[in-house]
Parts: structure tokens; C-alpha cells; sequence
């Protein structure tokens, strides 16, 4: 998987439920009031790519993170958050009182999305983003857990092994190659104070 630009991955900014680690896939929460500052702060370390095409996940902590960024980008369906089922708004800890141990890499939630299904839609993106990498680098706004898994895939890892990419909110990683082969080139950069 050789291509001339970088894939840049985006978690959107910080949301109360994200300050407070709820799980939040399907549910719509906006920003807080730091998320859109983060997001704004993105504008100037987005500034020294070029960047060919931009998507977002259309929950509004995306597209408002698109927007203060400065980046106009069409909507990708398939970038949307992992659906927590029934574990929507619940904490970790919370989950773990029934389900030791439990982790979205290692147990799919009931009612919800699986890590199968997961890894589909990930090797989605790519397969749509990869052909648009030689014209530049391209950017996508979304999630913590699917940017992760998102990762996993590019780096042609099985999805369980997004585990070890945790993104934090408003922080940019970035996907390119080395020698012909997938590589990270850098994970969780923050913007400037």
C-alpha cells in the first residue's frame, strides 16, 4: 500500500461524555466550549498539509470540528462512531461491574455493532481513500474508537489491535508508508497552545 500522500486521522474535540469516558457512539452531543477551542486549534496544524480531499463523520461533534478547523469535507457515513448498543453513555467501569475485563476490542457490545462490522467499515474508508492518496494527503474527522480501528486496518493489523492506538480528543495522527508498506508517522499530535 504505497501512496504519495498521508492519510490524516482527526478525533473530533472533547464532549462532556468523552471529558467524562461514556461511551458515545450513536448519541449526538455537541462540543464543550474546550472542544471548540481544540477545534479551532486544529486549523494551524492541519495548515502544513496538502491536503486533496477531506471527510467527516456526520455527528455534529465531527462536523463542528470540521468546521471551526477550517475544512470543508463531504460526509462519510462509514466514519461514524462504533455503536455501543447497550452499552451507550455507560463507562468502562460501569460495563465491567457485569462484564470483568470487558473491552470494546475484546467483546462486542450487546444490541450493538460488532468488531466484524467494525473492521468492514473500515476497510471501507481505506479502499475509498487509498486512490485519492495520490493526489495528496487526505484528512478524516470522526471518532476515538473508529479512528483507532481505522488505524489498526490501515496498518493491516487485525481490528483488535486498536486497542493499542488510543486517540484523545482534537489530536491528529497521521498514516503513510514506508519502503512500500504501511507505516505510522505520527500518533496523537496536538495542536499548538
Amino acid at each position: 500500500m504505497t501512496a504519495a500522500g498521508e492519510l490524516l486521522v482527526v478525533r473530533h474535540g472533547e464532549t462532556e461524555w468523552s471529558r467524562s469516558g461514556r461511551h458515545t457512539g450513536v448519541t449526538d452531543v455537541a462540543l464543550t466550549e474546550a472542544g471548540r477551542r481544540e477545534a479551532r486549534a486544529l486549523r494551524g496544524l492541519l495548515a502544513g498539509f496538502q491536503i486533496a480531499r477531506s471527510y467527516v463523520s456526520p455527528s455534529i461533534r465531527a462536523t463542528e470540528t470540521a468546521r471551526l478547523a477550517g475544512i470543508d469535507a463531504a460526509v462519510d457515513d462509514d466514519l461514524v462512531e462504533w455503536d455501543y448498543g447497550d452499552y451507550e453513555g455507560l463507562t468502562t467501569a460501569q460495563i465491567r461491574e457485569q462484564r470483568p475485563q470487558w473491552t470494546i476490542w475484546s467483546g462486542d457490545p450487546p444490541g450493538g455493532e460488532s468488531a466484524a462490522d467494525v473492521s468492514r467499515r473500515a476497510d471501507r474508508v481505506i479502499e475509498r481513500v487509498h486512490p485519492a492518496l495520490a493526489d495528496g494527503d487526505v484528512l478524516v474527522i470522526g471518532h476515538g474508537h473508529f479512528g483507532s480501528a481505522l488505524t489498526a486496518r490501515y496498518l493491516q493489523m487485525p481490528i483488535e489491535w486498536g486497542g493499542c492506538f488510543a486517540l484523545q480528543p482534537a489530536r491528529l495522527s497521521v498514516l503513510g508508508s514506508l519502503h512500500e508498506r504501511p507505516a505510522m508517522h505520527g500518533w496523537n499530535i496536538p495542536p499548538a497552545p
